[in-house]
């Protein structure tokens, strides 16, 4: 059954200027991330970089859209010594900036290479990455469909996609417990931590109204990926997708 791609998050996108809102919490932003995840952000990362070191042979050439300050793609080149090159992408300068830093701290300034773009109109050909990763990110793209269509286009034949994404829990009372902590902790310590006024409110309502784990699968699948899956960890509030693009039909 199609699912028809309406984006509820846009009405909250479309309010602010959100390289802008990433531009000013940059400084702070890493921080945060440990802080409201209580850690749990490091297990989530390295769980991604194991799938993608489980799927596929060979040397890997894979870009991070949404890279923000690189935890995630330093975190794949700890797990993966298949991958040879990487491109990281963002809208944000400022996130790019401390990115870069953290690159040449780890000495991968050979194998990274970094893009200021949109990852909802990503700029490289079709077929050119052997997978493609986001983390936490696709909910602030400026179209959800629009954005896994163009992971599905870069992807080389069977390639995979890893998509790692806030969630609501399934159990009604954690998923009550969870919300509160979204709408009155996390904007309460996000505008101390960080000064911002509204990016920690605007995290908890893009959360609150982002896709289903069951509806994001079928618009994974309306964008073209096959064998999509979901799944949870830390009882619910994360999901990591994936999905493969097809093989090449050489009969």
């Amino acid at each position: 059954m199609s699912l028809q791609p309406f984006d509820t998050c846009k009405t909250f996108r479309n309010e602010i200027d959100i390289c802008g809102m990433f531009n000013r919490i940059a400084p702070r932003y890493d921080l945060l991330n440990h802080l409201l995840s209580f850690g749990q952000d490091f297990f989530w990362r390295r769980k991604v970089a194991k799938y993608l070191n489980s799927s596929r042979n060979g040397r890997l050439k894979i870009l991070d859209l949404a890279t923000g300050t690189g935890d995630l793609l330093i975190s794949l080149f700890r797990e993966n010594p298949k991958i040879t090159k990487a491109v990281g992408l963002d809208i944000s300068e400022n996130m790019l900036a401390i990115c870069r830093e953290k690159i040449n701290s780890h000495k991968l300034t050979e194998h990274i290479s970094l893009i200021q773009a949109d990852a909802a109109a990503i700029p490289f050909p079709e077929n050119s990455f052997d997978a493609v990763t986001i983390a936490f990110g696709i909910r602030n793209t400026a179209d959800t469909f629009e954005t896994l269509k163009e992971m599905h286009r870069i992807l080389r034949p069977g390639a995979i996609s890893l998509i790692l994404e806030f969630s609501l829990p399934a159990n009604r009372i954690l998923r009550k417990c969870y919300l509160f902590y979204l709408c009155r902790f996390v904007p309460l310590l996000g505008r101390v931590v960080s000064g911002d006024n509204y990016a920690y409110r605007y995290f908890g309502k893009t959360v609150e109204n982002f896709y289903s784990a069951d509806d994001f699968c079928v618009l994974m699948k309306e964008a073209g990926f096959l064998n999509v899956q979901a799944n949870q960890l830390t009882a619910g509030v994360v999901c990591i997708y994936h999905g493969h693009k097809a093989e090449e039909n050489t009969g």
